[in-house]
């Protein structure tokens, strides 16, 4: 088994990735279960979320957590428990998940990476309001409902046309 080695950094930046299980298509379905959970661990567990994007299967997002605190962990526990809780019963479950008493909604673990520096957030924030593009959701990122890029083209750091296919009726001359 990978010894797996988690990056913490009180008051840091983080990109994660959080995947549900076999990639069901459950979120954005249940989209306004998924902003319940995330609610609820904000009320006690604040944290700013500066990029965010939710597809069917699986989200991205970059959150800076507050000064003195690096307990990214526990926040996506609560955040899996809350939404899984808030589902009906009767998704597969795996023998090995079935006998601790869990369910088959995510993914066990979650990918991050502690975000280094101006370019590398960009680069993070562009890959994740990109992402719907890159799966084939929609050909624009602004057309994609389930993402903060609406919200960053608002406070500027987007046009509202950023990574859209050219337009074949304009004449580019």
């Amino acid at each position: 088994m990978p010894n797996y080695r988690r990056m913490y950094l009180k008051g840091g930046c983080f990109f994660f990735t959080v995947v549900t299980e076999a990639r069901r298509p459950l979120l954005t379905r249940n989209i306004e279960l998924l902003q319940f959970a995330f609610r609820k661990v904000l009320e006690r567990y604040p944290f700013c979320i500066d990029g965010f994007v939710v597809l069917p299967d699986h989200l991205h997002c970059i959150w800076t957590l507050p000064r003195g605190d690096d307990d990214y962990a526990n926040r996506w526990r609560l955040i899996k428990h809350h939404f899984s809780r808030g589902l009906k019963k009767g998704e597969y479950i795996a023998n090995n998940r079935s006998s601790r008493g869990e369910r088959g909604i995510w993914q066990r673990r979650f990918w991050e990476h502690l975000i280094q520096h101006e370019k590398d957030y960009q680069r993070h924030l562009d890959y994740i309001h990109f992402n719907p593009v890159k799966h084939g959701y929609v050909k624009r990122p602004c057309d994609w409902p389930y993402s903060t890029f609406r919200k960053c083209v608002r406070s500027g750091l987007y046009e509202l046309d950023w990574a859209s296919p050219p337009d074949p009726n304009m004449d580019y001359e």
